[in-house]
């Protein structure tokens, strides 16, 4: 039986804006289900809020995410994981950089590294930082 990971991403009130981010760098497409959908609304104004939610694209791009009620506990913390996302070509990285750069924070500049020929990371506008790098064969 296979095993696959996905990452998924926690926030308060940003699930939504993030996975459509996130599918306009990516591509793939958007499922979200709201607190409101499953008749599971303990406040008001979170009814909209994204209780399951995913980007899924033909590349193979997957990541979830979800809003984390305010009756229950949460705190993003400092550098508690980042998203790594790999390619096999420069202009394949370069082009995905570019958009997920916009609204950004750059951690390290995309460009060449001594463990790969196009590495960087950055920290987007909804506190998500991501790695991306092509890949390469280790050498040891």
């Amino acid at each position: 039986m296979p095993v696959t990971t996905t990452t998924h991403l926690n926030f308060r009130g940003d699930a939504r804006p993030a996975l459509d981010h996130y599918r306009s760098v990516f591509g793939g497409r958007v499922t979200a289900v709201t607190y409101k959908d499953t008749g599971d609304v303990r406040n008001e104004g979170e009814a909209d809020w994204v209780m399951w939610g995913e980007v899924r694209g033909d590349n193979g791009f997957h990541v979830m995410a979800y809003d984390v009620p305010s009756h229950l506990p949460w705190d993003q913390g400092r550098s508690p994981f980042f998203v790594s996302v790999r390619g096999d070509g420069t202009d394949e990285i370069s082009a995905l950089w570019q958009k997920l750069a916009e609204g950004s924070t750059v951690v390290q500049p995309l460009g060449p590294s001594p463990w790969a020929p196009l590495y960087g990371m950055l920290t987007d506008r909804f506190g998500v930082t991501w790695v991306l790098d092509v890949a390469a064969p280790y050498n040891g």
